[in-house]
C-alpha cells in the first residue's frame, strides 16, 4: 500500500478509535453526574463501567472465531454499525438498568472493533513500522481527552449526561460512510487453501499451545487491570477527596490529553528505533510514580494536581503503545485477527475485573470521600511491575514462522 494511502488509512483508523475511546472514557468524568442522577453507589457505578468491558471480553472470544473469516473492510463496517447503535442507546437510556444494557451492546461490538483495528495495522504495516502506526492510532486517546471529553462535559453540564453519547453516535455515523471509500478490500489473511475458520475450542487450544501468545495475552490483561483499578474513580476522587471543583474536571483531560497528543507518537517512534520491549520497560517503570502519587494526593493547589494527573496520562497510556506493538507482532497475519480478538477479550475482562474489584474495596464515607483508594494504587503498582517481567518473555514473530516456537 502506497505511503499516501497508508496515511489516509491511519487517519481513518485513528478517527474510528477516537469515537470508540471517547465512548468509553467519557464515562469516567461523568461518574459524579451519573451517581447523582440515578442515586447509585460508587460500586454500582463500577458495575456500569465494567458491564462494557465484560461484554467486550465475552464477545471478543466470539470475534476470535469470526474476524479472520471475512474481508477486514466488511467486518469493520458491521462492527462499527453495531457500536453506533449501542452508543445511541446509551444516550436514550432512562434508567441505570437500561444504561447497563446499552453499555453491554456498545461493549460487545466495541471490543471486537478494537481487535480488528490492530489486526489491520498488523496486516498493512511491517513490524519495523508498527510502533509508529500504533502510536498514531492510539493518539486518538489524546484527541478524545483534549477535545472530546471537555466538549462532552460542557454538553453534559448544559443539556444532561445523555447528550455526549448521542453526539458520538452522530459523528461515528459520518465516519462509517467513509470506510468503503478509504479502506480497500483486505482478504490476504484468509486461507487460500479452502480451510474454514477454526472452532472456538480449537482456537483456544491453539492459543494454549503457544507460549508466546499466552505471554502476550497476559501482558495485555495485566496492563488493563493496573489501569482500570484506578481510572474509573479518578474524577470522583479528585472532586470528593482532593477538592477539585467539578467544573474544572475538564482541565485534567485537557492537560493530560494535550500532553499525550505529543508523547504518544514519540513513544511509538522510540519503540521502532530502540526496541519495543526496552521502551516499554522504561515507560512502565516511570508510570509507577504517578500511579502511587495520584491516589494519595492531598488537597494540593490546582497546578500540582494537574502535574500529577498529566504524568499519569502520559505514562499509564504511553506504556500501552510499545506493548500493543509487541502483542500485534507476536503472531502471524493468518491468525492475527483471531488472536488479537482473544487478547482484546482478555484485556476487556481485565478492565472489568480491575474496576469491579477496586469498586468493592473502595468505600465512600458520609462526606462523599473515597477510602482505600491508596491501597488500590499500591496494588496497581505491583501489577505494573509484574507486567514488566511478563513483557520480557514475549518474542517478535517473523511472518511465516509459528508463534508457538521458541
Amino acid at each position: 500500500m502506497k505511503f499516501q494511502r497508508q496515511n489516509r488509512l491511519l487517519g481513518l483508523l485513528a478517527a474510528i478509535s477516537f469515537t470508540h475511546i471517547l465512548d468509553f472514557v467519557i464515562m469516567m468524568p461523568l461518574g459524579p453526574k451519573l451517581i447523582r442522577a440515578f442515586g447509585i453507589s460508587p460500586s454500582f457505578y463500577g458495575m456500569i463501567v465494567s458491564s462494557y468491558t465484560f461484554s467486550a471480553g465475552i464477545f471478543g472470544f466470539l470475534g476470535a472465531y469470526l474476524l479472520d473469516r471475512f474481508d477486514r473492510r466488511h467486518a469493520l463496517l458491521v462492527l462499527y454499525t453495531g457500536f453506533i447503535a449501542g452508543t445511541l442507546a446509551c444516550g436514550f437510556s432512562p434508567s441505570a438498568g437500561a444504561l447497563i444494557i446499552a453499555r453491554i451492546v456498545a461493549g460487545g461490538f466495541g471490543g471486537m472493533l478494537s481487535a480488528l483495528i490492530f489486526s489491520i495495522i498488523g496486516d498493512v504495516f511491517a513490524e519495523s513500522q508498527r510502533g509508529r502506526a500504533t502510536g498514531i492510532v492510539m493518539s486518538a486517546f489524546s484527541v478524545a481527552s483534549v477535545i472530546g471529553v471537555p466538549i462532552g462535559l460542557k454538553l453534559a453540564d448544559r443539556w444532561g449526561w445523555h447528550v455526549p453519547f448521542i453526539v458520538i453516535a452522530v459523528v461515528a455515523t459520518g465516519l462509517a460512510l467513509s470506510i468503503r471509500w478509504i479502506l480497500p478490500a483486505m482478504t490476504g489473511h484468509i486461507h487460500s487453501d479452502g480451510r474454514g475458520a477454526l472452532s472456538p475450542v480449537s482456537l483456544a487450544i491453539r492459543t494454549l499451545k503457544s507460549p508466546n501468545e499466552l505471554w502476550a495475552i497476559g501482558l495485555n490483561f495485566l496492563l488493563v487491570v493496573s489501569s482500570f483499578s484506578l481510572i474509573p474513580y479518578i474524577s470522583t476522587y479528585l472532586v470528593c477527596n482532593v477538592g477539585m471543583p467539578e467544573t474544572r474536571l475538564f482541565l485534567v483531560y485537557l492537560m493530560g490529553g494535550g500532553a499525550t497528543f505529543f508523547t504518544a507518537p514519540l513513544i511509538g517512534k522510540l519503540s521502532d528505533r530502540f526496541g519495543k520491549r526496552r521502551v516499554f520497560v522504561v515507560v512502565a517503570m516511570a508510570a509507577i510514580i504517578p500511579i502511587l502519587m495520584l491516589p494519595l494526593m492531598p488537597r494540593w493547589p490546582m497546578p500540582l494536581m494537574l502535574i500529577v494527573t498529566t504524568l499519569f496520562f502520559i505514562f499509564v497510556s504511553g506504556r500501552i503503545i510499545p506493548a500493543m506493538a509487541m502483542i500485534t507482532s507476536s503472531t502471524t497475519s493468518d491468525r492475527r485477527g483471531s488472536f488479537l480478538s482473544i487478547a482484546t477479550a482478555a484485556q476487556q475482562l481485565g478492565s472489568g475485573i480491575g474496576a469491579s474489584v477496586a469498586g468493592a474495596v473502595i468505600v465512600q464515607d458520609t462526606t462523599g470521600a473515597l477510602r482505600h483508594y491508596g491501597l488500590v494504587g499500591f496494588v496497581s503498582a505491583l501489577v505494573t511491575l509484574l507486567s514488566v517481567l511478563v513483557a520480557g518473555r514475549i518474542r517478535i514473530v517473523n511472518e511465516g514462522h509459528r508463534a508457538g516456537g521458541r
